[in-house]
């Protein structure tokens, strides 16, 4: 038989014990053991098929940063982790992948040259370490990725915090005066805090903020900025809205603090709003004419 034969025989062989190979390589992965199949297997019968290519007819670029195979490879990552899995339970599986396939092959190298043996070698090594690196970048990426929104994060409420805040609104004042947008700011404090907090303690005040942070979030749109401005001070920009939208906002904030769950009763905020560009051109004047306004409905009420 020619040595190409041999080496497709090798591959179907490989394709056709793929569900086999595979529950190997979990039974020795402990972290799976509690796992239902087919999540237990996860892509690892569709890696063995990739594998069985690659020894049958190689492509250097197989697992190339922006293959298929690559994005497999890191979604296979990503959803191992949800299952509970750490980094190393993953790179273990791909090692434990590598033993079983490597004993696969020992047992049928009695029909493989020495050259062939070699070649099926360095294609399942070389193929097995791109799909290792994937799966470890898919981690990195998620880890850099939490680290960044935990700085960009309030950690009481998880709304942006200040900085966060006042960077993506300078940004949205950028966009709004390159497209001639308009844009609304609101302020909002939450009236008689300090009593809260003096009355019931600050663990209530805390349910409190988060609270009014879950409302904010519940009535406002996916595309406008919401953040924690420090205390008992949120602050939301409202794209591409006029002061009729921005008081349809305030109507619709005050009904739904009068209906959150776990907000004490009768809760109220004041809100202050200023219209860009029709009342303020900068974010520093958008703040000042905002929290005038917020000062004023405060006291107004006190």
């Amino acid at each position: 038989m020619e040595g190409g034969d041999t080496l497709r025989r090798l591959a179907s062989e490989m394709r056709a014990a793929a569900m086999d190979l595979a529950a190997e390589v979990a039974a020795g992965v402990e972290s799976l053991a509690s796992v239902a199949a087919p999540e237990r297997f996860g892509d690892i019968p569709t890696f063995i098929h990739e594998l069985a290519g690659q020894i049958e007819a190689p492509e250097a670029d197989r697992a190339a940063r922006e293959s298929p195979l690559a994005s497999l490879a890191r979604d296979h990552a990503r959803r191992r982790e949800e299952l509970g899995l750490a980094p190393r339970d993953v790179v273990t599986e791909f090692l434990l992948l590598r033993r079983v396939l490597w004993r696969f092959v020992s047992a049928r190298s009695g029909g493989l040259a020495s050259d062939e043996l070699l070649a099926v070698e360095q294609r399942l090594n070389s193929l097995l370490d791109e799909l290792v690196a994937e799966c470890v970048v898919a981690y990195f990426d998620r880890a850099t990725a939490d680290l960044a929104r935990q700085v960009r994060q309030d950690p009481l409420t998880r709304l942006l915090n200040h900085q966060a805040f006042s960077d993506e609104l300078d940004a949205e004042l950028v966009r709004a005066r390159r497209y001639d947008h308009c844009l609304t700011l609101v302020v909002i404090d939450v009236d008689r805090f300090k009593e809260i907090n003096d009355t019931f303690g600050h663990r209530e005040g805390d349910a409190v903020l988060r609270g009014v942070a879950d409302v904010l979030r519940e009535t406002t749109r996916r595309t406008d900025l919401c953040g924690r401005m420090g205390g008992d001070e949120f602050a939301v920009a409202l794209l591409e809205t006029d002061a009729v939208a921005a008081r349809a906002f305030v109507e619709r904030l005050g009904a739904a603090l009068g209906a959150g769950e776990g907000l004490p009763e009768g809760l109220s905020v004041s809100p202050g709003w200023a219209l860009f560009p029709d009342e303020a051109e900068d974010a520093d004047a958008l703040f000042r004419l905002a929290d005038a306004r917020s000062y004023e409905l405060k006291r107004a009420r006190s």
